[in-house]
């Protein structure tokens, strides 16, 4: 009986190991120059959403929440960065961390913002992103890699314009 279990083991500790290790993989914030993985997530009227629909477009993806007072404090640059790039191109792929849809809805509203909104409310993305605070941003080329995180508003606005031209 031993001798089984050990044989046992010696089969599937190995399969073990590599499923830990694929999943830690899977499990990684991207780093600039590495493509992201596609996000599906529901808007505002509940439709999903994926990230990968703006591949041909500059995207800047953004984690926030309503809550979030850097977040918050930090959207009228980042309005006014789209405002001056959306018809050249650009993209923002907002992603709430709200649990509360209400409060989601209201700072939407209240932020005048029209881009891209989609809510993560069981912060699955965020956990699979490994998503440690917020606001966290990434700007993503036409093809969906990374080349910058969490630049500030002027670098962003920069790289932004560099890869749009």
């Amino acid at each position: 009986m031993f001798m089984l279990y050990v044989y046992s083991m010696k089969r599937i500790l190995p399969i073990l190991a590599a499923l830990c290790i694929s999943l830690q993989c899977m499990a990684q914030q991207p780093t600039v120059g590495s493509s992201v993985p596609d996000i599906k997530l529901p808007n505002q009227k509940g439709s999903k959403i994926n990230l990968s629909s703006l591949k041909g477009k500059v995207v800047v993806l953004d984690f926030w929440a309503s809550w979030c007072g850097p977040c918050r404090h930090s959207m009228p640059d980042l309005k006014a960065i789209y405002e001056k790039f959306k018809d050249k191109g650009l993209e923002v792929y907002a992603v709430s961390l709200d649990t509360e849809k209400k409060d989601w809805y209201k700072a939407i509203k209240e932020d005048a913002t029209s881009w891209v909104h989609v809510i993560d409310a069981d912060n699955a993305v965020a956990k699979l992103w490994q998503i440690q605070y917020i606001p966290n941003t990434y700007l993503l080329d036409k093809n969906g890699n990374v080349v910058s995180i969490n630049a500030n508003h002027a670098a962003l606005e920069q790289q932004i314009e560099k890869l749009l031209n």
